[in-house]
């Protein structure tokens, strides 16, 4: 039955089959590891944690309900627990605690409780439903929505992935592609994964586009888009991948504004073109910006605005957008939250191991679906190797240099330096011609069944990743609602999650008081009086919510240890 349990003769009726599941009962326990993750419990609560996960999610009858699986899993990884795995490392007994158990799960247990819950038509709908639950108590912010790919290296070798350019360590590497749709503040909605991918702009037309189109909230009704031209339904915004006249135009049909960096801005405008503005930024800051607008068209007859912004060190950036409809300031601080995407995904990274391998086993491949050629790629390899070394020849060739009064001997070997340069320039130039020839007749993008049999490979297993991911999302989410909340009242609002951090790995005191129903997690100290004032306003905050604990009659009520 595992270290430290206590219950033994409910796990044993849960194994012949006579238990639904084992209730929450807590008792007093003081000094309780880990015990300040409940503080996000109201947050994790709000975000959908349990609401929408009991209309998709099914576990069998036994020991652990689906809302304790579901609370351990959520308050792991805001307690930074990476991975299951490491649960080997952790107090079994100190977790239980904190679920109203005598102990968690084993790992194995842990993992065959996860690998039920992973169905993937119950997932994808338990995310359908939470990322359309989020945008509708949000419409504002599902208004402006940011589409970045990120890239996971897989260095296993089940499968032999295709390579894909990885920008944060500048090398091309094995792995699949995450397509993120988050807002403005960098908070998750959903995402699209695939080792089948064509880029950003094929995900977005045939996946990601035709979602938001049923789950954004707030859209214009026809009427409304008839009487207005310029009205879109919501708004794009993407990095330089998705720069295309032509992507711009299809959505244009589909009236649906998208908002890049301009991929070939010419010259410098004018600096008296620059006007200074008042720019609003994400969490409400507000800066001045030297703003300047032109209306332009790109490839054929594109209509869009081009915006730039002028820096103090006299350089310009240069934005592209076809919404119409909001102001040009709107427009550029909208545009320069395009790291809030960037950010989640350094802070995923590094405190969710949102790249961490989670399932070895691998899945069926659609043999219809569009992947890069791999000879395409070769030849666009070949191609860059010969334009480099072509480039290297020609400024050999142009700092040959003969002094005026050189003798005849030094001409002589200039002129026969001169012609083998020439005559390997021409080569070059020839086998350049040929290549980028070959590359024109070769197709970029063939079916997956047409690729030779040493080029097809197995995508990952996804479900498993995005069960985990989907919970990670939540967790995140309910770490930057109490950020905000503690922001408020913290000199340096960049801290607030630092705080939380140190918050949740924090002991506690849990009191029940079946009388007053009420379950009392008594905070200790932090490292200084500073963040003990920050607490004590959070749990006023989260009290005020009236918590009941999931699965008991128990209300949350949250203060700090006494001096």
């Amino acid at each position: 039955m595992g270290m430290g349990c206590t219950r033994a003769v409910e796990r044993v009726c849960a194994a012949a089959g006579l238990l639904q599941e084992a209730p929450s009962r807590f008792e007093r326990a003081e000094s309780v590891a880990q015990g300040g993750v409940l503080w996000a419990l109201p947050a994790l609560l709000a975000n959908g944690l349990l609401r929408r996960a009991r209309e998709c999610l099914r576990l069998p009858p036994g020991f652990y309900s689906l809302t304790q699986i579901l609370v351990l899993l959520a308050s792991l990884a805001l307690a930074r627990v990476k991975t299951v795995e490491q649960l080997r490392y952790e107090p079994a007994g100190e977790w239980g605690k904190l679920l109203g158990l005598d102990r968690i799960p084993e790992v194995r247990t842990l993992r065959e409780k996860v690998k039920v819950l992973a169905q993937p038509e119950a997932v994808s709908e338990w995310g359908k439903r939470l990322a359309e639950e989020w945008m509708a108590e949000e419409p504002e912010a599902a208004g402006f929505l940011y589409v970045d790919g990120h890239v996971r290296v897989y260095y296993g070798a089940q499968t032999q992935l295709p390579r894909r350019y990885v920008a944060r360590q500048r090398l091309c590497l094995r792995g699949t592609t995450d397509y993120w749709v988050n807002d403005q503040q960098g908070r998750p909605f959903f995402v699209i994964s695939s080792a089948l991918t064509a880029g950003l702009l094929a995900t977005l037309r045939d996946q990601i586009v035709p979602r938001l189109l049923t789950e954004v909230p707030g859209q214009p009704s026809e009427e409304e888009l008839a009487a207005h031209p310029d009205r879109p339904r919501f708004t794009l915004v993407f990095d330089r991948e998705g720069y295309s006249p032509e992507f711009f135009q299809s959505m244009g049909e589909l009236r649906i504004a998208c908002q890049t960096y301009h991929k070939y801005p010419g010259g410098d405008w004018p600096v008296s073109e620059f006007a200074e503005q008042v720019v609003e930024l994400a969490h409400g800051e507000s800066v001045r910006m030297l703003l300047a607008e032109r209306h332009t068209h790109l490839g054929k007859g594109v209509r869009v605005r081009e915006i730039r912004k002028l820096t103090e060190a006299g350089h310009q950036v240069w934005i592209v957008s076809t919404n119409f409809e909001v102001s040009a300031s709107s427009l550029a601080a909208h545009m320069f939250a395009r790291w809030s995407p960037e950010n989640f995904f350094q802070y995923m990274m590094h405190h969710f191991a949102m790249d961490r391998l989670v399932d070895y086993e691998t899945g069926a491949a659609d043999e219809t679906a569009k992947v890069v050629n791999p000879a395409y790629r070769r030849l666009e390899q070949e191609i860059k190797s010969q334009a480099g070394k072509l480039y290297r020849k020609l400024a050999e060739f142009g700092a040959l240099a003969l002094p005026a009064d050189a003798e005849a001997s030094r001409v002589a070997a200039y002129e026969q330096a001169q012609g083998t340069l020439r005559e390997a320039i021409v080569f070059l130039e020839q086998d350049l011609a040929a290549l980028k020839a070959q590359r024109k007749e070769t197709p970029k993008h063939v079916r997956w069944m047409d690729l030779p049999e040493p080029e097809r490979f197995v995508p990952l297993a996804p479900t498993r990743k995005q069960f985990l991911d989907t919970i990670k999302m939540i967790a995140y989410r309910a770490e930057t609602a109490l950020a905000s909340v503690l922001r408020e009242v913290m000199a340096r609002s960049d801290d607030s999650r630092a705080l939380l951090r140190e918050l949740f790995t924090t002991d506690a005191d849990l009191i029940p008081d079946e009388a007053a129903a009420t379950l009392t997690v008594r905070l200790h100290h932090l490292t200084n009086r500073a963040s003990d004032e920050a607490v004590r306003f959070l749990a006023a905050h989260l009290n005020a919510t009236e918590t009941v604990y999931p699965g008991t009659n128990l209300r949350l009520v949250y203060e700090l240890v006494s001096d």
